[in-house]
This record gives structure tokens, C-alpha cells and sequence, in this order.
């Protein structure tokens, strides 16, 4: 009796030294870095209002209703927003998966079997010598029937399995600010292409309307010439001065195709003319934006919330790998009928059987691989941290540089719409001054071309003013709502 309680006690012994061995080779965890969200209290040479143009639903942000039909048909039709639909999809299915992960699984199973051995075996000889029944013989050859509920069920310890699931809603949550972000920039591409179209088709009409100048300029030069006050030099300058404008025509044209087609496929549909209004492009005006503080671009930005969430599922699954050193806990159970005929099945408790088993498992030799993952996991948990800060960083300075740029462009606009001002003058003044022989037609010809590029550029500038208006709501985080 001694002998057997001092094996149970050296057996006992044995255990716990190999769980000791266990734990102390299990890894100290290292230290997580938490991310610095600290960001400037308000944005250069602007004010600490609260108020934020981000909160305002991209409906009600775009006063063009044409432009607001197209945003609207490309959320419903864009190919690219239904993938990342069924990304969001999927990563709901993993969550469920993890969920499912550390609940019982309880299996039914039924099967059936026949077998027959040789008689010169060690079951052969046994059968010959055994009878089930006094005056039966063992059945041969033998069939087995059985039907039953087995259940295994991994105890979550170390809140591995728990951790995997609240992983796997970090992952969720971070798709679904995936979705936002891709939303937010299709509708700034739309509206940037919009923008664009607009302006071409007004450079377009610029163009046609220095045309109609440039012709009644280069009759006038050819009545000059047939009175000698002019010479066949000026007459083919002046009509090269129409064939390179006539030529600009279709480069524009082709940029107006490009262009439409461009808005065509954000919106999922095959090439056909983009419906819109361009007849007081120049007048539109530009309303103001209101930027708000800095610290709200981390509640308002898609892409710094989803980096957010990648950080938090990277803690966890450091946890997670740490959780791999450790030993696993194990429970199966079974119950059932088993009998070698159908008939015997529903005799109990003869035909009842049942098993309950308990087993722990834990890595004790080459474990390179855990290590290894679990050094992994914590790059990975580091490179997050990282992202996290870089799309802070990217997100206050695309909004800093969009400022100023609003501001720039508003100087830039008011300069050029002076200069368009006065050149649409000095063309008449030209025209007129070489009608009175006090000018040479190179100077028409300058005035013209100086003419059409202001009128040119102060179309840009209206674009880009457009522009900066879409890329500052979309940098402060707003178009996904």
C-alpha cells in the first residue's frame, strides 16, 4: 500500500515539474507601444470652432443634383464596393467561425460494419473457442451496428479561443471602415471628374468663341493685305493661329470622352454621355468649409479608424500566440448503442456504451515554430502601431495642405479674373490700333493668344477651387455618411 502511495506521489511529483518546466519557458511578454495620438490643438492660421463639414451627408455637401444622381448610381452599381461587400461578408462569417470555436461541438454518428477474420488468427482462434449463447455459434462473419452522440469540448484557459473571436470583430469592424474609405474616395473621384468635365467642355467654348475672333481677325488681315497694308507673312500667321486652335479642339474633345468614361466606370455602366449643366461654371460659387479641430479626424476618418482597429486585433493576437505556450485542456465524451445485431440495439444497458476522456497537451520540445509566431505577432503588433500613427500623420497634413491650398486658390482666382478682364479689352484695343496702321499684327496675335490662355487658366482655377472643396471633405473625413 506504501509502495503505491509513494508512486501516485513521485508520479504526482513528475507532473508538476514538467508543468514548471512548461511555464518557465514561456516567453515574457513584451512590451506593447501604444500608438501617439497626440495632434496640434487646431490647424495653422485657422480657428478652434468645433464645427465640421465632415458631418454633413454627402447629399446635402453637393448642391448638384445631376452630380448627386451619378454618386448615387455608382454606391448602387459599383463593382468594386460589391467586392468589398462580400469582404464584409466573409468577415462576419470568421467572427461566427471563432465564436463557434470555444462551444462544445456534439456530433451524432450512426454507422454500420461487417467483418470477417481468418480462422488461423489470433481473433479467428477466439471465435472458434467462444460462444455468445450456450448453443450459439459466434456469428461469422460478424456485423456491428452502432448509433450515438460523441461531444469534445477545448476548455479556454487561457482565453485563447475568446481572444480569436474579439480578433476576429476588430477584423469585422476594420472591413466595414474599409468600405467607408472606399466609399469616401468614390465619391471624391466622382466629383472630382465632374468637376473636370465641366471645366473641359467650358474650355471647349472658350475656344470656340476665340475661333469666331481669330476668323473675323484673319479676314480683316486679308483685306488689309489686298489694300497693301499688309503682307502675305501676317495673312499665314494669322491662319495658323485658327489651324492650331482648331486643333486643340479635339485634344479637348478626347479628354471629354476619357473623361466621361472615367465617370462611366465608377458607376459600373458601359460608355454613354454624362448628363450635367455647364452653362455658369465660372459663376458657381465655392462655399466655405469649416475644418473643425485636428483631434477629430481620428473620430471621423475611415482610414484612421480602421487603423485603429487593426492595432487593437494586433494586441489580441499577440495574446493569442502567447496562449500557444501553454498547455491545452481537452474534454471528449460519448454515448451510444452498439450491438452485432439491429435487434439488440435497443437492449440496455447490454448494448449501452459511453466514455469520458480528459486530456491536457502542451509543447515541451522544438518549439521553434510558437516561438517564432509569437515574435511575428509582435512585429506585426508594432507595425500597427506605426500605421496607426502614419494615417494620423497623412490625415492632418492632407487637410493642412488643402487649406492653404482653398486660400491660395481663392487669391489666385480673384488675380485672374482681372487679367481676363483686361486682356478681353486689350483684344479690342489691338484690333483697332492695327486698323489704324498703329499696331503690327504680331501684336494682335500676341493679345489673342495671351487672351485665350487667360480665360484657359482662370477655368482651371475655378476646377481646382472645385477641387480643393471635394479633396478637403474628403481628407476631414466625410463623403461616407
Amino acid at each position: 500500500m506504501m509502495t503505491k502511495i509513494k508512486m501516485h506521489r513521485k508520479s504526482y511529483l513528475i507532473g508538476m515539474l514538467a508543468l514548471l518546466v512548461v511555464f518557465s519557458c514561456v516567453p515574457t511578454q513584451k512590451a506593447i507601444r501604444d500608438a501617439d495620438t497626440e495632434v496640434p490643438e487646431h490647424y495653422q492660421n485657422e480657428s478652434s470652432d468645433t464645427t465640421n463639414v465632415a458631418t454633413v451627408q454627402w447629399k446635402n455637401f453637393f448642391s448638384d443634383s445631376k452630380l448627386v444622381a451619378l454618386i448615387d448610381t455608382a454606391l448602387a452599381n459599383n463593382q468594386e464596393l460589391h467586392i468589398m461587400l462580400q469582404q464584409i461578408a466573409m468577415a462576419n462569417n470568421e467572427v461566427k467561425v471563432r465564436k463557434g470555436e470555444y462551444l462544445p461541438f456534439v456530433n451524432v454518428y450512426a454507422g454500420a460494419e461487417v467483418e470477417k477474420v481468418g480462422e488461423y488468427t489470433r481473433n479467428g482462434a477466439v471465435e472458434q473457442q467462444l460462444n455468445i449463447r450456450e448453443g450459439e455459434e459466434f456469428p461469422e462473419p460478424l456485423t456491428d451496428f452502432s448509433v450515438g452522440l460523441d461531444v469534445s469540448w477545448e476548455l479556454d484557459v487561457w482565453k485563447k479561443l475568446r481572444n480569436g473571436k474579439k480578433a476576429a470583430v476588430l477584423e469585422y469592424l476594420s472591413t466595414i471602415e474599409g468600405k467607408n474609405f472606399m466609399v469616401t474616395n468614390m465619391v471624391s473621384e466622382i466629383a472630382n471628374s465632374y468637376y473636370e468635365l465641366l471645366a473641359l467642355d467650358n474650355q471647349l467654348s472658350i475656344i470656340e468663341q476665340n475661333l469666331e475672333i481669330q476668323k473675323n481677325a484673319l479676314e480683316m488681315v486679308k483685306l488689309q493685305k489686298q489694300a497693301a497694308r499688309a503682307t502675305q507673312l501676317a495673312v499665314r500667321r494669322f491662319e495658323a493661329e485658327v489651324f492650331k486652335n482648331q486643333s486643340n479642339k479635339f485634344e479637348i474633345r478626347q479628354q471629354i470622352v476619357e473623361t466621361e468614361n472615367t465617370i462611366n466606370f465608377l458607376l459600373g455602366r458601359y460608355p454613354q454621355a454624362i448628363d450635367r449643366d455647364t452653362s455658369d461654371f465660372i459663376d458657381r460659387p465655392i462655399d466655405s468649409i469649416e475644418a473643425g479641430l485636428p483631434a477629430q479626424l481620428l473620430a471621423n476618418r475611415p482610414d484612421i479608424k480602421q487603423a485603429e482597429y487593426e492595432l487593437e486585433a494586433s494586441k489580441l493576437n499577440v495574446q493569442i500566440a502567447k496562449a500557444n505556450f501553454y498547455p491545452s485542456i481537452g474534454i471528449k465524451a460519448g454515448i451510444g448503442l452498439q450491438a452485432f445485431k439491429t435487434k439488440y440495439l435497443t437492449h440496455t444497458p447490454e448494448s449501452l456504451l459511453y466514455s469520458l476522456v480528459g486530456d491536457v497537451v502542451s509543447p515541451l520540445i522544438n518549439r521553434n515554430a510558437i516561438k517564432a509566431e509569437y515574435n511575428n505577432a509582435n512585429s506585426r503588433q508594432l507595425q500597427a502601431v506605426f500605421e496607426y500613427e502614419k494615417a494620423i500623420l497623412n490625415g492632418y497634413i492632407e487637410v493642412a495642405n488643402t487649406l492653404s491650398d482653398i486660400n491660395n486658390l481663392k487669391a489666385n482666382y480673384d488675380l485672374k479674373a482681372k487679367q481676363v478682364d483686361a486682356m478681353t479689352e486689350a483684344i479690342d484695343l489691338s484690333i483697332q490700333l492695327f486698323k489704324s496702321a498703329r499696331a503690327e499684327y504680331t501684336e494682335v496675335l500676341l493679345t489673342q493668344r495671351e487672351a485665350l490662355d487667360s480665360k484657359l487658366e482662370i477655368i482651371e482655377t475655378k476646377r481646382d477651387q472645385f477641387l480643393a472643396n471635394v479633396k478637403i471633405y474628403q481628407a476631414l473625413g466625410g463623403g461616407w455618411n
